[in-house]
């Protein structure tokens, strides 16, 4: 497995995720934050992505399976927070790209809080 293939993807899945939620939930508040969130998770997982690739001059090997959504926003941001959490440790351990990975772990917890008010 490459881990960072798998884990370029899974932050596109969640992109893809929350993008499918953010159409279907019944709560406003939930849309909204649901919108903002993969809106940045894009920018952020662009971000990291050009990081390692940049510095490592490699080409990830994406995995071909692709995970359907949770049923609602919470627990697909709690798998996504419980994924990056475990997974970082196998990421390279520049500060660098740790600071992208904390970017993205903070706007995780920031839409969690989000979703916590509705």
């Amino acid at each position: 497995m490459d881990v960072i293939g798998d884990f370029l993807l899974t932050l596109l899945h969640g992109v893809t995720n929350t993008h499918l939620l953010h159409w279907t939930t019944k709560s406003y508040a939930e849309h909204k934050a649901l919108g903002e969130f993969y809106t940045n998770l894009q920018e952020l997982a662009d971000s990291v992505a050009e990081a390692m690739i940049g510095k490592y001059d490699l080409t990830p090997k994406f995995p071909e399976a692709y995970y359907h959504p949770a049923d609602n926003g919470m627990d697909e941001l709690q798998g996504l927070k419980d994924y990056v959490a475990q997974t970082r440790t196998l990421l390279p351990q520049d500060s660098e790209i740790q600071n992208l990975i904390d970017e993205i772990a903070d706007q995780i917890d920031s839409t969690i809080f989000q979703l916590r008010l509705k």
